[in-house]
């Protein structure tokens, strides 16, 4: 991905509560985009939010519940994008429960490539 270059933010919101099969499925989104070669993804955990089904999940009631909101954010070229939401939303749509998957223009200011630990 170059830098200065026109992108697309994908977000996908989720639950930190929702599978695919038995993992958790922000991670199994995670490692897919890993394997298409995605420029990154990034998992945002929320303290407080609601879906279409109009429960909400806060911190505040995390003595009765871990379910919290999240948000998967994934920054690649648009036609990468574009691909992988072919991949992504098949598998979405056999979860059982609800999601929300976004994209919008973004730019690359600045994509530095750091060193390995």
């Amino acid at each position: 991905m170059e830098t200065g270059k026109e992108a697309m933010l994908m977000r996908i919101f989720v639950s930190s509560t929702d599978k695919f099969r038995h993992s958790p499925l922000y991670e199994v989104i995670v490692y897919a985009a890993k394997r298409y070669g995605m420029a990154g993804a990034t998992v945002l955990k929320g303290i407080m939010g609601f879906g279409a089904s109009s429960s909400i999940s806060s911190v505040k009631f995390f003595e009765l519940t871990e379910k919290l909101p999240l948000i998967i954010e994934i920054v690649d070229e648009a036609e990468k994008i574009e691909g992988f939401t072919k991949i992504l939303v098949p598998y979405l749509e056999k979860i059982r429960y609800g999601c929300l998957v976004t994209v919008e223009r973004s730019t690359v200011i600045l994509y530095k490539k750091g060193q390995s630990k």
